[in-house]
């Protein structure tokens, strides 16, 4: 009886250890519980996509501004409108347009039929589709195919324009409608993330001549340069 006793004490020990030590210590001798450090989680994650650039333009000018008035009255000499015919546009901050016409008569030799019109697209950039100017610039040879393959266009014409915008493209072309010989000029072109269209085309009627192909191109550079130039005004910040 006297020897039992020291080891009825130790059994009586043991059991008397609190259960949470008994847990700790299941949980420190099993390999497969540890916990995930925190670099592991972190490796783990995807890594993040990198920011597309914001576009350089948030705004466009009022297109029937674009223009000064010297230089509309000086291309279509008797517009029917002087102060332009706006475009519709659902959204004036990405798109919009303005067009002058009209008819000068020149008495016995016949009339001068002028139209002109401007028109721009702005892009914000996007995560998903990328960067404005990138999607400018697809918009921009859009533009330029589309001119050149214009319904009824004869001697078409395409060449680089320089020193309007950040790119720029001359699309020349002759087109008979309503019994007359039409001369067209129209000139796509991209500066960041805006693209500008301008379209100036004319006739003669009665006996009067067509316009001068050349004169054409450079009355629609002038009006280019003007557009181009609203779009950086229309976004100086105050």
């Amino acid at each position: 009886m006297h020897r039992s006793a020291p080891r009825l004490t130790r059994i009586l020990t043991c059991a008397a250890v609190p259960v949470m030590l008994v847990v700790a210590g299941c949980s420190s001798d099993s390999g497969g519980g540890k916990e995930a450090s925190p670099s592991a989680s972190a490796s783990s994650k995807a890594p993040a996509k990198p920011t597309v650039q914001p576009a350089a333009f948030d705004t466009l000018p009022k297109p029937c501004d674009a223009l000064t008035p010297k230089t509309t009255a000086s291309l279509v000499p008797e517009a029917k409108d002087k102060s332009g015919t706006s475009d519709r546009s659902n959204d004036v901050s990405a798109r919009g347009g303005c067009s002058w016409n009209g008819l000068d008569s020149e008495g016995v030799k016949g009339s001068q039929y002028r139209w002109l019109s401007v028109s721009f697209m702005r892009y914000d950039s996007d995560q998903a589709r990328g960067p404005g100017d990138k999607l400018a610039g697809e918009y921009y040879a859009k533009q330029v195919e589309a001119a050149k393959a214009t319904d009824g266009a004869k001697k078409v014409k395409a060449e680089p324009a320089t020193g309007i915008g950040g790119q720029a493209t001359t699309v020349t072309y002759d087109l008979r409608k309503t019994d007359a010989d039409f001369g067209y000029a129209t000139i796509v072109t991209r500066t960041e993330n805006v693209v500008a269209t301008v379209v100036y085309n004319g006739a003669g009627y009665q006996g009067a001549k067509s316009p001068d192909p050349a004169d054409l191109v450079k009355d629609a550079q002038k009006a280019t340069k003007e557009a181009v130039a609203s779009v950086t005004a229309a976004n100086k910040k105050s």
